[in-house]
């Protein structure tokens, strides 16, 4: 199987579902979608024709061939070799369109796959920028347990055995879902969201000291695991001293935030001791996030009661 980040990987996995056919000999070479050369790699990934701003994909429709049997030919020629001077990785013709024999000709003398589809231009445009979007993504894996809590998805990092696993196995017992335990998988898949989701291999599974592997959805159904989640709230786990407790901010707790993948996200420090209810701190901790989304910051609100105490003169 060819890698997804490639033109051939591209047809393997969603060529079916568009009808993708190559109209040219497939490449003996891989055709990367993401190229390192200047230029190239600030090109868009997929599109509609346009010669000015080219894409790594480029769509032709009805109405592009509409419009380039409208001009004339020194201009058809003009245009249909700056399409293939841009280096696209494939030229896909929609709606079962026969290319003019001008396109194989440029075709076979840069090397320039072609492709066809029965499928609407519109369609095709829609479903590529889908399925690149979450094929390309910058990825990593971070170290914890990913939950779905209350519609947020929240990481539970730590220091090994300090009990993210068995909170979380708390979490699922109150009707919270396991997305990935121990590495989960971090996708860029907007300026500002990361979605997260479990390696194939681990999906469905948590590890308990004491218990061993469990599997989730065997155990608690299939309510109780999700494939994947954007990450709303890091909540890190940590074990403190009195003194350290003694420290944290009292009006604004141990709010902060990390950045991964270059995307800032909450991250609030919950104390780990002997006595704490760590799954109710840890439902209030997204509650209070959901607050915040939504522009409520009680801080804030204290600060301001007292403020306008102040000013009334207590009243």
């Amino acid at each position: 199987m060819h890698p997804v980040h490639s033109l051939q990987g591209l047809v393997e996995h969603i060529g079916p579902r568009l009808k993708l056919r190559w109209l040219t000999p497939p490449p003996a070479r891989e055709v990367p979608l993401l190229g390192d050369e200047r230029g190239r790699s600030a090109q868009r990934l997929v599109g509609s024709l346009n010669c000015i701003h080219p894409n790594r994909l480029q769509v032709l429709g009805q109405a592009e061939i509409s419009h380039l049997a409208d001009l004339s030919t020194p201009a058809f020629d003009e245009t249909i070799e700056r399409l293939f001077a841009a280096q696209p990785a494939a030229v896909v013709f929609a709606s079962d369109l026969t290319p003019d024999p001008l396109f194989f000709e440029h075709a076979s003398r840069t090397g320039t796959a072609l492709l066809g589809s029965s499928a609407l231009d519109t369609e095709i445009v829609d479903r590529l920028q889908y399925f690149l979007t979450h094929a390309l993504a910058e990825r990593c894996t971070v170290h914890g347990v990913l939950l779905e809590v209350l519609g947020l998805g929240v990481l539970l990092t730590g220091e090994p055995g300090v009990g993210k696993s068995e909170l979380a196995l708390e979490m699922i017992a109150r009707g919270h879902r396991l997305i990935a335990d121990d590495a989960p998988e971090f996708a860029r898949i907007a300026p500002e969201v990361l979605q997260g989701s479990c390696p194939a291999l681990l999906r469905d599974f948590l590890e308990v000291r004491g218990l061993g592997v469990l599997n989730v959805r065997a155990m608690f159904g299939e309510s109780a695991v999700r494939q994947h989640e954007s990450l709303n709230l890091i909540v890190h786990l940590r074990s403190l001293d009195n003194e350290a407790l003694a420290g944290i901010d009292r009006l604004r707790g141990s709010l902060s935030s990390r950045t991964i993948l270059g995307v800032a996200v909450p991250q609030v420090t919950l104390p780990v001791a002997p006595g704490r209810n760590l799954a109710v701190l840890l439902e209030t901790a997204v509650r209070n996030q959901i607050l915040r989304i939504r522009g409520y910051d009680a801080g804030i609100d204290l600060e301001d009661r007292q403020a306008r105490a102040i000013a009334g003169g207590g009243h």
